[in-house]
């Protein structure tokens, strides 16, 4: 899938459960996506990401993301915080921002929703299940729903 531009859409994935990342990168690239995913494995490398900062300046190599899948508990910086500081930056907040975590805790759920996500989806234990929601996510965020446009 690509953009409107026609230029491949960009996925950072920000994860620190390597098999989890491993499902959702294989799921994508299993589906022959024309779509790049930058993997980072944990809040402080996703802000370094996001801001252009460190090994991640080159805009060629860490393009701004079409879409940011977001993990909760992660080391140095958490999910949550990373999700507030993305929809309090006026040039990030604009990046449709999905929760993919294990905690289906109403208090986690609440306060993404505050921080305004775009959805929150509870990672399932099935590894069948999981694949099937990567393959449904990427349908809907890079397939049918329209983002808005980069500033």
């Amino acid at each position: 899938m690509v953009g409107l531009t026609g230029e491949p859409l960009h996925i950072l994935l920000i994860e620190d459960n390597e098999s989890h990342a491993e499902i959702v990168i294989r799921s994508m690239r299993d589906q022959q996506l024309a779509n790049t995913i930058h993997h980072v494995a944990d809040g402080e490398q996703a802000l370094d990401y996001l801001f252009a900062r460190g090994v991640y300046a080159d805009p060629v190599q860490n393009p701004r993301p079409s879409l940011v899948l977001l993990d909760l508990r992660l080391p140095r910086v958490d999910g949550l915080e990373v999700l507030r500081i993305i929809k309090t930056t006026p040039s990030l907040l604009r990046i449709p921002v999905v929760i993919l975590t294990s905690s289906d805790a109403e208090s986690d759920i609440a306060t993404s929703y505050d921080y305004h996500v775009n959805s929150y989806l509870v990672k399932p234990l099935d590894f069948k299940a999981y694949s099937k929601l990567t393959t449904d996510l990427r349908s809907y965020w890079l397939g049918w729903n329209v983002n808005s446009p980069a500033d």
